[in-house]
């Protein structure tokens, strides 16, 4: 069973940026920040293997960059630009298998972070 601890949400104003962090107990080859929203469907906004290949969801592309450090099993998502519509219950999770911005193609995830963003 892999462990996930996400940290680094908060409340925020339009236009602020917020860093994410995520620490696992051990390596995976794909991981992977999902969102929910009350009323909304469980996203995937960003994902990343372990050679750097990366994806976003259209709604996140261009404000959002994730990144990882492998040599502590960390995942990052930097949120710049945000938006009302970026309020969310963000989570971590973390996969062995191909990437995928599909909630069900991962079997581990963290408890989540709150993201607010106020107009």
């Amino acid at each position: 069973q892999v462990q996930l601890v996400e940290s680094g949400g908060g409340s925020v104003h339009t236009g602020e940026s917020l860093r994410l962090s995520c620490a696992a107990s051990e390596y995976s080859n794909r991981m992977g920040w999902f969102r929910q929203a009350p009323g909304k469907e469980h996203e995937g906004a960003a994902a990343m293997d372990g050679c750097g290949t990366t994806t976003y969801a259209n709604s996140v592309k261009g404000r959002f960059t994730i990144s990882r450090d492998n040599t502590k099993n960390t995942l990052y998502l930097q949120m710049n630009s945000l938006k009302p519509e970026d309020t969310a219950m963000y989570t971590c999770a973390a996969s062995s298998r191909a990437l995928s911005l599909r909630p069900y193609d991962y079997h581990y995830w963290g408890q989540g972070t709150q993201v607010t963003v106020s107009s």
